[in-house]
């Protein structure tokens, strides 16, 4: 087994140049959803599909050719967090989720930003907090939502229920949400109440 390659010569391997490709596509798909147009949502959908499995792939290249790196690290989470929030604010603001459903929304950022800061706090005590089972469905949840959504109106043309399914299943999402959030909060107290008492 080799030698990783330093640092600087992963700033463009593959699994890197992924992540910076998912993070260039969040303006894509943000145009392409407030267009207003039926054909840019199927434009908006396939960028989205694309910018997902690169989620998985760039880990998955990463751990196999060795070339994990400090770069990755940092921006891989940012890259997914930036993809969804950027996806569910461009649908609120067209209105494909609208009404109550827009709480499913907010629940969904909100989590993400309380547990990001939370797992930042517990990196400074060198307490990492493990990825769930439970949260990898919800995220696999909230994907297929947004895919769902992205299609929306478009989509309801061939299946009447596209937008329906979507917002169903982003309700699921954030009810696990819910759940997985109450669960690293509970973990991580636990951690900040030790770190109090030394």
């Amino acid at each position: 087994m080799g030698a990783r390659p330093p640092q600087r010569a992963l700033l463009l391997s593959l699994p890197n140049i992924l992540t910076y490709g998912r993070i260039v596509a969040v303006p894509l798909v943000v145009f392409c959803v407030v267009g207003g147009r039926d054909a840019w949502r199927w434009i908006a959908l396939a960028l989205f599909i694309a910018a997902s499995i690169t989620d998985y792939l760039d880990g998955y290249l990463a751990r196999m050719w060795q070339q994990q790196s400090s770069i990755g690290r940092m921006l891989d989470p940012i890259a997914d967090k930036v993809l969804v929030a950027a996806c569910l604010l461009a649908l609120v603001f067209e209105r494909t989720i609208g009404g109550v459903s827009i709480w499913a929304a907010v629940i969904i950022l909100s989590r993400e930003i309380l547990v990001s800061g939370l797992r930042e706090y517990l990196a400074e005590l060198r307490v990492s907090v493990p990825v769930t089972r439970l949260a990898k469905w919800k995220t696999a949840t909230q994907m297929v939502a947004i895919a769902f959504l992205l299609a929306g109106p478009a989509g309801d043309l061939y299946f009447p229920y596209t937008t329906t399914v979507g917002l169903v299943l982003l309700w699921l999402a954030a009810l696990v949400t819910l759940y997985t959030g109450y669960d690293y909060f509970r973990a991580g107290l636990g951690h900040l109440l030790e770190d109090d008492e030394r």
